[in-house]
């Protein structure tokens, strides 16, 4: 793809001037630069670019200047398509911006360094499609991990909580799992003990762990 018109923001001058030569070099048009986020406001509401390349963090604060910018360019102008670079993966961040639509993608500027990929990327968004980095993917599978309350839980164990969420006694389990009920009270008391439900005169730990178990489906 050739003669996509693209923005460019980004406080550091030598990295700006590298992917501009880049972009011209592979047959993008860049219309401009800028070195904040108000630059960029100014320069895309003055060019109507195709796509807009744009650093997460940015003067003056250097924190979410470039993610607020683009905020702004997808409310302004949403047929415009944005990519976003980070030197880290912010889950949060880059989830707001990927929900926000089409044409849109999120890479980390290690990724820059293949130069192939980042011009596929580029050219997938200014396209209409979505670019995920790799890097942002494990960020992610790992935060669900860590937020998820079975996550320490075994197989078999699963099994367990999901059959006492459907109301059946320990009993009932064991015939079901073909197993004796000395062992599914085993189980569930694993179950309890790494749900981290201790016994309460208020709560009933059984009934605590089957809300957990449909709370995170």
């Amino acid at each position: 793809m050739t003669g996509v018109r693209v923005v460019l923001a980004e406080d550091d001058v030598l990295l700006r001037a590298g992917l501009a030569s880049l972009l011209q070099r592979s047959g993008f048009e860049v219309m401009g630069e800028a070195g904040d986020g108000p630059g960029l406001l100014s320069l895309v509401r003055e060019t109507t670019p195709d796509l807009a390349v744009v650093d997460v963090r940015m003067p003056p604060t250097h924190s979410v200047e470039g993610l607020d910018a683009a905020r702004v360019i997808r409310q302004e102008l949403p047929e415009i398509g944005i990519l976003v670079l980070s030197a880290h993966a912010e889950v949060d961040h880059a989830m707001e911006l990927m929900a926000s639509g089409r044409a849109v993608g999120y890479l980390l500027k290690s990724r820059v360094s293949d130069v192939d990929e980042f011009l596929d990327a580029l050219k997938r968004i200014a396209s209409g499609g979505s670019v995920v980095d790799p890097g942002l993917i494990q960020e992610l599978v790992a935060a669900r991990r860590r937020n998820d309350p079975l996550a320490l839980l075994s197989e078999r164990e699963r099994e367990v909580l999901a059959l006492m969420a459907e109301g059946r006694s320990n009993a009932g389990i064991a015939r079901r799992l073909w197993v004796t009920e000395g062992t599914v009270e085993k189980h569930v008391r694993s179950i309890l003990a790494k749900l981290c439900l201790s016994e309460t005169d208020d709560d009933h730990r059984r009934v605590l762990a089957v809300l957990t178990f449909l709370d995170s489906r």
